[in-house]
C-alpha cells in the first residue's frame, strides 16, 4: 500500500510560480505511474499532468501545457509539479495520485487507486 502526501501549496498572485511535491511511502514510487489532479470549488476533479514510472513519458491537460512541468525523483520517492505563470483559474485543491496500470492513458482518473489528501493552491488576480 503506497501512501501519498502533498505539500507546497499556498496563496500566490497571478504570474507567480509554485512547486508542489508528492512524497510517497510504503511502496517504491518507481512501480507506479503518477499524476496530479485538481478540483476547484463546484467543479469536478480534473487531470492536470501525469508521468510514467521511469519518467520517460509525460502528459498534460491543454489548460496547463507550457506552464506546468511534472517530474519525479525515484531515488527520493517524490513527484513534483512545477507551476509557472499561474492564473486565477488554477485555483484548486491539487491531488497526487498513483496507478499500477501501465498500458493506460495517464489522464484516466479511474485507473488511479491511491490518492493523497490534497494541497490548496490559491491564485489571486
Amino acid at each position: 500500500q503506497i501512501q501519498l502526501v502533498e505539500s507546497g501549496g499556498g496563496l500566490v498572485q497571478a504570474g507567480d510560480s509554485l512547486r508542489l511535491s508528492c512524497a510517497a511511502s510504503g511502496r517504491t514510487a518507481s512501480n507506479y505511474n503518477m499524476a496530479w489532479f485538481r478540483q476547484a470549488p463546484g467543479k469536478e476533479r480534473e487531470f492536470v499532468a501525469g508521468i510514467t514510472r521511469s519518467g520517460s513519458t509525460t502528459d498534460y491537460a491543454d489548460s496547463v501545457k507550457g506552464r506546468f512541468t511534472i517530474s519525479r525523483d525515484n531515488a527520493k520517492n517524490t513527484v513534483y509539479l512545477q507551476m509557472n505563470s499561474l492564473k486565477p483559474e488554477d485555483t484548486a485543491v491539487y491531488y497526487c495520485a498513483a496507478s499500477v496500470w501501465i498500458y493506460t492513458a495517464l489522464a484516466t482518473e479511474s485507473k488511479y487507486g491511491w490518492w493523497g489528501q490534497g494541497t490548496q493552491v490559491t491564485v489571486s488576480s
